[in-house]
């Protein structure tokens, strides 16, 4: 008879390491490579002896011709079809964004470049164009009207657009109906609404119609007009993304609808109306024809919206660039330079807080605590041989004036 002699195997664990879902083979390496060098080749020898053609746009175009073709052969010795056309459609999707990256780099660094000139001088940044003519060195005059006028035409842009904007995408959201729909249609056709369109409306209305003057006030109207479909829309999508069962478990508690848009739904999307109003400043700091039909034109600083022309940014380097002086254009590439700055400098944090999830709030937060602990325990650390010095010094202190007084009292 024999009996079954069973062992335990110990348990082992296997680390916890994601895994890879695609992964870079030495194949696709080889395939990149071999297809670049194919097309420039067969691109220079096409330019070189078979056609008389020239240019640089040209030659890259060709290039990324013949790259595709010699791709989509390589990857089909090894693959089958299907792998092919997603291989093509991810080399497709990858080169729109590197295009669409370096044409934002380009265009960046090139207002910067060609504005370097004006950029250094203190003076671009503290004085007007009022004293200063075309014939003027760039140490002479600056654009501070401008900045100026486009913070407060701005700022008054959004004191309209964002009750409106943010009102109206509340009312989308949480108010259904056919009237919803047709809203809905008004603000997706405005979003296409040409700039000039916009300044036409605010130049027949108010100023035509109701006699208000071209002035920072009418700019900053028509700004409005370009900024609240882009606000809108934004705005939106954000609120559709707020989990329903929140606004479910809201409603469960007790809470009216009021009370559960004011204090759930709000709040949870806090910072993606906060990215959707970021978003819409950009818009509307870079619009030209709205200002250039509404705002009027000078060379002073006016800093009243409500008397006198008022000068932005974008209508400043209309009017620099205008000019065939190259003190002038290189003031218009400098105003260009600051304008993209700024406008980067918006799309930066819209991003940054538009990607603040709430489980990199609490980690920022612990951090943020972490950091608030680590700093008092280094001052307590420091402050504490003074804080034993003070004591020892206090208690010496203490001792003579005790015996005085006891000398003082058997006397």
């Amino acid at each position: 008879m024999s009996s079954a002699i069973t062992t335990a195997v110990p348990s082992v664990e296997l680390p916890d390491t994601p895994r890879r879902i695609r992964a870079l083979r030495i194949s696709d390496v080889l395939s990149l490579t071999g297809a670049v060098v194919a097309s420039i080749s067969m691109t220079s020898i096409i330019y070189t002896y078979l056609a008389p053609v020239g240019g640089v746009v040209g030659f890259f175009a060709t290039a990324y011709v013949l790259f595709l073709a010699a791709y989509a052969l390589l990857v089909s010795f090894d693959e089958n079809m299907t792998t092919v056309r997603d291989r093509m459609v991810l080399v497709g999707v990858h080169s729109l964004a590197v295009t669409v990256f370096v044409t934002l780099i380009f265009v960046v660094v090139f207002a910067l470049v060609r504005g370097a000139d004006a950029l250094p001088h203190l003076n671009f940044f503290t004085q007007d164009m009022a004293l200063a003519g075309p014939l003027d060195p760039l140490t002479d005059g600056g654009i501070i009207h401008a900045i100026t006028g486009t913070l407060i035409q701005i700022t008054i842009a959004l004191s309209i657009t964002i009750p409106l904007g943010l009102t109206t995408a509340v009312f989308l959201n949480e108010i259904p109906g056919a009237f919803t729909r047709f809203v809905r249609t008004i603000v997706e056709a405005m979003t296409a609404l040409p700039s000039i369109v916009a300044g036409l409306f605010i130049y027949a209305t108010a100023i035509l119609i109701f006699g208000l003057n071209k002035s920072g006030l009418a700019a900053a109207l028509a700004i409005s007009v370009m900024m609240l479909p882009i606000m809108i829309r934004a705005a939106d999508v954000v609120l559709r993304l707020v989990p329903s069962t929140l606004k479910e478990a809201s409603l469960g508690l007790g809470a009216n609808n009021w009370n559960t848009m004011w204090r759930v739904t709000l709040p949870t999307a806090r910072s993606g109306l906060v990215t959707a109003v970021i978003l819409a400043t950009a818009r509307g700091i870079g619009e030209t024809s709205p200002v250039l039909l509404t705002s009027g034109f000078t060379a002073a600083f006016n800093a009243d919206p409500l008397h006198g022309p008022m000068v932005s940014l974008p209508l400043a380097i209309f009017q620099f660039v205008k000019s065939p002086e190259p003190t002038m254009i290189a003031r218009g590439f400098g105003t260009a330079a600051v304008l993209m700055i700024i406008v980067v400098s918006l799309f930066i944090v819209a991003r940054i807080i538009g990607g603040q999830t709430v489980a990199k709030k609490v980690n920022a937060r612990a951090k943020r605590e972490q950091w608030v602990k680590d700093i008092r325990e280094i001052g307590n650390a420091i402050a504490s041989p003074f804080t034993r010095f003070n004591r020892t010094i206090r208690r010496i202190i203490y001792t003579i004036r005790s015996r005085f007084r006891s000398k003082g009292n058997k006397r």
